[in-house]
């Protein structure tokens, strides 16, 4: 297992080599916000294919024919939120961009991950800051840019779908674009159903530390589903409460399909 790991590091170190030269290269050739951005999330999609296989993902995608409907659309997408595997997953399947904290970008590393990703940053203890955001995020959506956000608002324990926060669903009607829900789950570790005494192997939350964590994790092999769900398309007079609780229920329901023991 050990040297089993030590290949998977040296593997992830030479993709984000990859990524950050360039992301490098974008930045410095490339005036222009926008095109700026959407080269940015080209280049997160073309890594995180290649690390799925870095981190032995197998993945199945159920209903891709309602991701490909909207394929030429801008639209915000909700996803529950387990793990920074998912925006892995995620962004191998479109060009989103991720909306994350501003504590994120302060953090070493996942940081500059963030701003090399070409992410948008929310405040989350700053509610005064969030009319400026939604004007930002629904800025994205009226360029054409696919937005991803994960409304239980942190990631969790992946026990069940925490409730939404709806304040930033918002942008999905100042914008009058569809919503498309997304579930992600992490059905096996090493051929073994996840179970409470092998998931935060998986799961990290909290205060866990993302280094001890991440080494921890490598080295084996995950099985994941991800559900593209029916999206809802935009109607006159429904509110972010409506389109919240449309979205987290429709997640929730696909959610508690697989039963964790």
């Amino acid at each position: 297992m050990i040297i089993k790991k030590v290949h998977c590091i040296l593997w992830h170190i030479w993709l984000m080599s990859d990524f950050f030269i360039t992301a490098a290269i974008i930045r410095i050739t490339n005036r222009n916000k926008i095109k700026r951005r959407q080269r940015y999330l080209r280049n997160n999609a073309r890594i995180s294919k290649k690390f799925l296989k870095a981190f032995n993902i197998k993945l199945n995608v159920k209903h891709i024919e309602n991701l490909k409907q909207l394929h030429k659309l801008p639209y915000l997408a909700v996803s529950n939120h387990t793990t920074y595997l998912d925006i892995i997953i995620l962004a191998s399947l479109e060009n989103y961009i991720f909306i994350t904290s501003v504590e994120m970008r302060g953090i070493p590393f996942l940081g500059k991950i963030t701003r090399n990703g070409g992410c948008l940053y929310t405040n989350r203890k700053k509610y005064v800051s969030l009319p400026e955001e939604i004007n930002r995020f629904t800025a994205a959506l009226l360029q054409g840019f696919k937005v991803m956000l994960f409304p239980e608002g942190t990631s969790t324990n992946g026990i069940t779908v925490q409730p939404f926060h709806k304040s930033l669903f918002q942008i999905a009607i100042k914008a009058k674009c569809p919503v498309l829900p997304i579930c992600i789950k992490y059905l096996t570790l090493d051929g073994k159903k996840i179970k409470n005494e092998n998931r935060d192997r998986i799961a990290w939350y909290g205060k866990m530390n993302f280094l001890l964590h991440y080494l921890k994790l490598v080295g084996h092999k995950l099985e994941a589903e991800v559900e593209i769900l029916e999206a809802t398309p935009y109607q006159e007079g429904k509110t972010r409460q409506d389109i919240s609780d449309d979205a987290y229920q429709k997640i929730l329901k696909c959610y508690q399909q697989e039963k964790f023991s």
